[in-house]
């Protein structure tokens, strides 16, 4: 029998095994501090549509970015998709707005999808964070550590046989991996039963042109491999 991915038998199987350590060396009493409880895995709310998810999450205040947001960004597209795309975090525009990739990127980013024949209608676009970090800053890792599993919900609800990372960070956080982009891109990583291919975010293609090649390359090969396995489902 595999693993349990559920945070609550995660939780229970530790503290079992901690409890029969302990009494195994003649020692009934453990101390546990509230630090340690803190940090306890919660357990996972089943929630009926993504709706309901973003209600009862847009008001967050676990870490510091709510202080200066607009708008919480939960994400946006068809709620089930194949194909999710996964930026860092919005930008100014998007705290405005309150939707993901509606500044230049975004506007971009549709051309990039309009190419291989997609439109945003037909995915899912959500961020690693969802508030605007203060004047585009990278979010930090405690931001993303506390915002990440939010998108992993999102992920099993949506349940997109593809995840597009688009930029460094957004592929790092995700695979857990400090590689760079360069040594990421190119080719597709099996994660939790999906494919998920690395490309360059729109934003560093206004910015240096020479991306553009091997961006077109990475989504040709995104739309190959989801022609193949709607044409092999």
């Amino acid at each position: 029998m595999g693993e349990s991915n559920d945070p609550v038998a995660v939780l229970f199987e530790m503290t079992k095994k901690a409890l029969n350590q302990k009494l195994e060396l003649g020692d009934t009493e453990i101390m546990i501090s509230r630090e340690s409880v803190e940090k306890m895995p919660q357990p996972v709310k089943e929630y009926k549509n993504l709706e309901e998810f973003e209600n009862d999450i847009n008001e967050c205040t676990k870490c510091p970015l709510h202080e200066g947001r607009n708008k919480f960004v939960f994400g946006v597209g068809n709620p089930n998709a194949d194909i999710m795309f996964v930026g860092e975090g919005p930008g100014r525009d998007e705290d405005l707005k309150g939707e993901p990739f509606v500044g230049r990127a975004g506007k971009l980013l549709d051309k990039i999808l309009a190419a291989i024949h997609f439109d945003r209608s037909e995915v899912y676009i959500g961020n690693i964070v969802k508030c605007r970090p203060p004047n585009n800053r990278d979010p930090e890792p405690s931001e993303m550590e506390i915002c990440l599993p939010y998108l992993m919900q999102q992920i099993e609800m949506i349940n997109p046989r593809f995840i597009c990372c688009l930029g460094r960070i957004a592929a790092q956080a995700l695979l857990e991996t400090k590689l760079p982009l360069g040594k990421l891109r190119g080719t597709f990583h099996d994660w939790n039963d999906r494919k998920v291919l690395v490309t360059y975010h729109p934003a560093a293609l206004l910015r240096f042109q020479q991306y553009k090649r091997d961006t077109w390359e990475d989504v040709q090969k995104l739309r190959k491999a989801y022609d193949e396995y709607k044409a092999s489902s």
